[in-house]
């Protein structure tokens, strides 16, 4: 793994799992989505990590959105007051087909998008013993779909991904969940299926169906993806819920990069909800500074990455012809 004495901050803005009822601070309409995504670069945040939720006040509202006109909403507004790499989701969101799933990213070309590398067991069903008021159905529906239906990233899936990167000189935020998902990464590079270019995974540990919050699972990913690929790679991670900030200790204290965000965690502190992506940025910058380590800035994160720039979006391009 490359080591760096500057780490990236990714921050995941609202994220599809989440419900409205979980928490008054998830942002939902695409002006709130902005402004916290750009008050989170401010606080240090180098990448935005972007679901979409439904605007409508109806019976669906706060409902994770794939529609490319939703993104764009906030993306140019992002775009336009900050330097953030932006990433665009290719993992939607509960009842997607694939193809809505990869509406907005083809729609866009961003500069990164997600890459799921195997099917998990989310299991947030769970959520729905502590939940004491639930405003909208689709919540109820979505969470309790949660224990029947596994979410779906086949090979054919990576493939189609993969070549899409290709095709738009995207990179890619390969979410791992499992120590499995980096043997189907190494597939997926043998096959030929990815660009060229250095390789950024992204730990993902504390979910129901995935590798648990302990931050050893952290050392024996990257051992892992070390024999697998060698040394030429970045690595982040995240922790779910309640193990947010032990991971970003851990992962931090081993060389990584850290992912924090209200999509990963509602919470900043012990039983107490975070008010903004913000001040989980702000939180975890207390990590760096106990470690002697500084958040990098965009530009220090493209260099790192291999972006192509923000110059060459599908929304900045977009901004420059309108």
């Amino acid at each position: 793994m490359i080591y760096q004495k500057k780490r990236i901050i990714t921050c995941a803005i609202t994220g599809s799992v989440h419900t409205p009822s979980m928490s008054p601070h998830l942002p939902i309409f695409p002006d709130d989505i902005a402004r916290e995504a750009i008050a989170a670069v401010e606080a240090g945040a180098a990448i935005i990590h972007l679901h979409a939720r439904r605007p409508e006040k109806d019976e669906r509202h706060g409902a994770p959105d794939w529609r490319p006109e939703t993104f764009l909403q906030f993306v140019r507004k992002i775009a336009d007051h900050t330097d953030a790499i932006v990433n665009i989701t290719t993992g939607g969101g509960y009842g997607f087909t694939f193809e809505q799933r990869m509406a907005a990213p083809i729609a866009l070309s961003p500069e990164i998008t997600s890459f799921n590398l195997g099917c998990v067991n989310f299991g947030t069903f769970t959520a729905l013993e502590k939940m004491k008021n639930i405003e909208y159905q689709w919540e109820r529906d979505k969470l309790e779909a949660s224990k029947e239906k596994p979410y779906i990233n086949s090979f054919a899936n990576m493939e189609y991904v993969g070549n899409f990167g290709k095709e738009h000189g995207v990179r890619f935020e390969f979410e791992c969940f499992d120590v499995g998902h980096l043997y189907a990464l190494k597939l997926c590079k043998d096959q030929g299926w990815l660009p060229d270019g250095p390789l950024f995974l992204q730990a993902v540990v504390g979910t129901p169906g995935g590798l648990g919050g302990e931050t050893e699972h952290l050392a024996y990913m990257k051992a892992t993806a070390e024999r697998l690929f060698g040394p030429e790679f970045q690595m982040s991670a995240l922790g779910a819920g309640r193990y947010q900030m032990t991971v970003a200790a851990g992962a931090l204290s081993l060389g990584m990069h850290v992912r924090i965000g209200l999509e990963d965690s509602l919470l900043i502190g012990r039983g107490k909800l975070a008010t903004s992506n913000a001040e989980q940025v702000r939180k975890v910058l207390q990590i760096f500074d106990a470690l002697s380590l500084e958040p990098a800035t965009p530009a220090e994160a493209r260099a790192m990455l291999g972006t192509k720039g923000k110059e060459r979006t599908g929304f900045a391009l977009a901004g420059a012809m309108s």
